[in-house]
């Protein structure tokens, strides 16, 4: 494929600052009308936003990418709620992120990891913060008073802290687990500070952790949404997972906590003051173990986070998973009654997670939510007596919802297979949620869309080999032409419990697979969320059972049906679990692809066991260490059937792909992968990122990715 297909009409926007380069949207004329990843690193890409109090205006951060400077540029926008009168309101080349409200309607943001205001349009700006750059996230009291800071500390909990006089030592004397996470060396954790604001700016604050081992927000993932006010600015309530080394890397226990400004106390909002973990073994799964045993489940052992209050006051809801050991349980929506104790979960009639969760009016005490069923991300509302109804029903995703005019309409972001994430206003209409409406209020990539031609997508049921029905997605190449044959991708899903609903991908990316003149057949296997927790529940332990069963069995299905799907040009592409399913495939397909692309997957689930980091997964998905004698009949097949054991079978060309800084799943399982094909003599090819984690997030590392990855397919698949 051509190195570049796209030009720029205007020269990138000049700051205004010191003569350096900025960043930024820029007229795009494209060469041709199909996708490239030129084409998708040029895109701006919405990130946090901020309704004003009065409902009149949003705030939104737009992140762009520059491939030759190989970095990115964050800045702010203002708009009316309608969408209308977009202001860029970042003039220089500094990161401008996290925008929010102030009391008295000036918007706050964070730049240079201090916390800065500035009129609506831009003007008046001031400096509030002086911590030497150390914000990483801030959130306003509801009467503008105080404000939780999130900083890093010091921590050697599990890695020694070397000694004064060996300044440039970089050796690291580890004492217990934990020591990396995701993609660094844990030597600092966050903590939530509570700062008064002033005339004169933010005090130094109070950390509400002061002398505990525990980090908040948690990694890797969290952020400031795992900490609100009350309504009354009187009290925090906060994620928390208070454990560390061995424990920690084990379990999934985290919860709610609420800590009183004026008294400094914390209470535990899921657990009684007397409560007492019950031992746990560390090299099996909880599964079985007393910590999980029913009578212990009203304790909250699994992942609680992300509180919200309610704007009365009386509630705070958070999500909740039941299970200690399980990343993937399904998250429920939990509303704890703040005067009585009570805790409810309103969601047990919808049957998947909760993933994102916002209060409506004081009145009617409803909430709305954001869920996956059967491969879309819908809005839903609930009330507490958990009256369910679904509010939308789109072919897209939904996400990041925020409330809006007084509670009465809500912004969320929306995106699908054909488009990138935009802004919509929802209102919603539980009585008859037929009547609620949806507006979109930016289109930040229309300049580039506009230009494109677009996939066609399509559903598909087809019956497993247990005799379920299976839903699977097509994406059609644009301009597609039902005579032909087309080489065909199958899609293999990580997670392993990561939904294949219509999401939007700057690597994995169908717009730009099909683009590129391939089907893609996307299958929501058994061991995704959107079809029941059975269904969903099925893989953990069976690795390389009926969800193998059921790639081979959407890929066949689409052989046999669509007379436009090429037989003899198949490949079969995945990352993370994906990339452990291209690894088994490889063994097992009975000669049905041409080649093969695994990315950070799982290759020899021994080694895997213990150099992953969250050992709670590995005991969870395999149910025992490897050297237990009494392991289970599930560990026992999961060990003897680990793609590293059916080399000998491969026959097939083969792209190993990882990122040497992936914690999880380490390069020595891509590594070793690609040593395997080549001594065995199987033509592989190997792109290993020194510098990147379990995804490629630096542009001209993308841009490397989805070149080598259309090179390889091209190779095989296309005459």
């Amino acid at each position: 494929m051509a190195a570049a297909m796209l030009m720029l009409a205007c020269a990138p926007i000049q700051a205004q600052q010191n003569m350096q380069q900025t960043i930024g949207k820029n007229d795009i004329k494209l060469k041709s009308d199909l996708m490239t990843p030129e084409a998708l690193w040029a895109m701006g890409r919405i990130g946090a936003y901020a309704p004003s109090p009065d409902g009149k205006l949003i705030a939104v951060q737009v992140g762009y990418y520059s491939v030759a400077a190989n970095k990115s540029h964050h800045v702010l926008y203002m708009m009316n709620a309608d969408g209308t009168g977009q202001q860029l309101l970042t003039k220089s080349d500094k990161n401008e992120t996290d925008p929010a409200w102030t009391n008295d309607g000036r918007l706050a943001f964070l730049t240079e990891g201090e916390i800065w205001t500035m009129k609506a349009d831009g003007s008046e700006r001031q400096q509030l913060s002086r911590t030497e750059g150390s914000v990483e996230g801030f959130k306003f009291s509801p009467d503008g008073q105080k404000v939780v800071i999130i900083k890093s500390i010091p921590y050697h909990g599990s890695i020694e802290k070397n000694p004064d006089d060996l300044p440039k030592a970089t050796g690291r004397i580890v004492n217990d687990l934990m020591y990396r996470h995701w993609d660094h060396y844990v030597e600092s954790i966050q903590h939530p500070f509570v700062a008064d604001v002033t005339p004169n700016g933010i005090t130094e604050g109070m950390d509400i952790l002061d002398g505990e081992p525990y980090e908040c927000p948690m990694e890797p993932f969290g952020g400031i949404e795992q900490i609100d006010w009350s309504t009354d600015s009187k009290c925090i309530a906060y994620t928390c997972r208070k454990k560390t080394g061995l424990e920690y890397s084990i379990s999934t226990d985290s919860d709610i906590y609420l800590y009183n400004i004026g008294s400094r106390t914390t209470i535990n909002l899921c657990k009684p003051a007397n409560y007492v973990e019950p031992k746990i073994e560390p090299t099996k799964t909880m599964k079985r173990q007393s910590v999980n045993a029913p009578e212990n489940l009203v304790n909250n052992p699994g992942y609680d986070q992300n509180p919200k209050f309610s704007p009365d006051g009386k509630y705070v809801a958070w999500i909740s998973m039941a299970r200690n050991g399980y990343e993937s349980d399904r998250q429920r929506l939990c509303i704890y009654d703040l005067a009585s104790g009570e805790k409810r979960y309103v969601t047990e009639e919808f049957d998947s997670n909760v993933d994102d969760f916002v209060w409506s009016d004081n009145k009617d005490a409803m909430i709305y939510f954001i869920g996956v069923w059967h491969a879309t991300e819908n809005l839903y509302s609930i009330n507490a007596k958990g009256e369910l109804k679904q509010l939308t029903d789109d072919w897209a995703d939904f996400g990041s919802l925020q409330m809006l005019n007084n509670r009465k309409q809500i912004v969320a972001e929306r995106h699908s297979f054909r488009e990138p994430a935009d802004l919509y206003v929802i209102t919603p209409d539980s009585k008859k949620p037929a009547k609620t409406t949806v507006k979109q209020i930016t289109q930040e990539n229309r300049h580039i869309l506009s230009q494109l031609a677009s996939p066609r997508i399509q559903q598909r049921w087809v019956t497993t080999t247990d005799g379920k029905n299976m839903l699977y997605w097509i994406i059609l190449p644009p301009h597609f032409d039902e005579n032909k044959k087309y080489p065909t991708l199958l899609f293999c899903e990580g997670g392993p419990q990561s939904p294949v609903s219509q999401f939007w991908s700057y690597r994995w990316n169908f717009m730009i697979m099909a683009a590129q003149g391939y089907i893609v057949i996307a299958p929501n296997r058994h061991g995704l969320p959107g079809f029941g927790s059975e269904w969903c529940e099925e893989i953990s332990g069976d690795w390389t059972g009926q969800c193998m069963d059921d790639y081979l069995t959407a890929i066949d299905d689409a052989v046999a049906t669509l007379p436009y799907v090429d037989g003899d040009r198949l490949g079969a592409v995945g990352a993370s679990f994906g990339g452990f399913s291209v690894y088994y495939l490889a063994g097992h397909h009975n000669k049905r692809f041409k080649c093969f692309i695994a990315h950070d997957g799982a290759f020899n689930l021994e080694a895997m066991y213990t150099e992953t980091e969250e050992n709670w997964f590995s005991n969870w998905e395999y149910d025992d260490a490897y050297w237990n004698k009494d392991r289970t009949a599930n560990a026992d097949k999961t060990y003897r059937n680990s793609p590293h054991l059916f080399v000998d079978k491969w026959d097939t060309p083969i792209l190993c792909i990882h990122g040497e800084k992936d914690y999880r799943i380490n390069a020595t399982q891509g590594m070793s992968a690609f040593n395997a094909a080549k001594m065995k003599g199987i033509e592989a090819q190997l792109l290993i990122f020194p510098d990147e984690n379990h995804w490629v997030l630096k542009p001209q590392n993308g841009i490397l990715w989805q070149r080598t990855f259309f090179n390889w397919l091209d190779r095989w698949l296309k005459p």
